[in-house]
């Protein structure tokens, strides 16, 4: 139950920054640090993409489909993102360098929930049907 409630969370926070802050751009500020890091001449387009591909990850996310690799390719994005923008765009980020805790706490919670929750429900399941 907890696992569901918190991959709908999870999907809930990409859905949130690809289709609202990239897609429809309702925070400039992202397509600012795409032009920052990749050129302003192509950010529109990069950042629509960029949202694209977010909200594609949350039907990835809700579909369920091989999540342990939905789980490691999330961590490794947003741990790669965050690197980058830390290093090059500090200054555009909501809380500066700071932005590390936010996402080291989004990667954590995906990592317990895909690897631990998961884990524990599995054996659960197969202790009931030993008995």
């Amino acid at each position: 139950m907890l696992k569901n409630i918190l991959n709908y969370l999870i999907a809930l926070v990409w859905l949130l920054n690809g289709l609202f802050c990239k897609l429809l751009n309702f925070v400039p500020r992202h397509q600012q640090i795409v032009g920052r890091i990749l050129g302003d001449e192509h950010s529109f387009i990069l950042i629509k993409l960029i949202g694209a591909l977010e909200v594609l990850m949350v039907v990835w996310i809700i579909s369920g489909i091989r999540s342990r690799w939905c789980a490691i390719i999330q961590i490794l994005i947003i741990g790669t993102m965050n690197c980058i923008e830390i290093t090059l765009a500090p200054d555009l980020l909501l809380y500066g360098r700071a932005n590390i805790f936010p996402a080291l706490l989004l990667m954590s919670i995906i990592f317990v929930n895909e690897f631990l929750f998961r884990h524990k429900g599995a054996e659960i399941q197969r202790s009931t049907k030993k008995s």
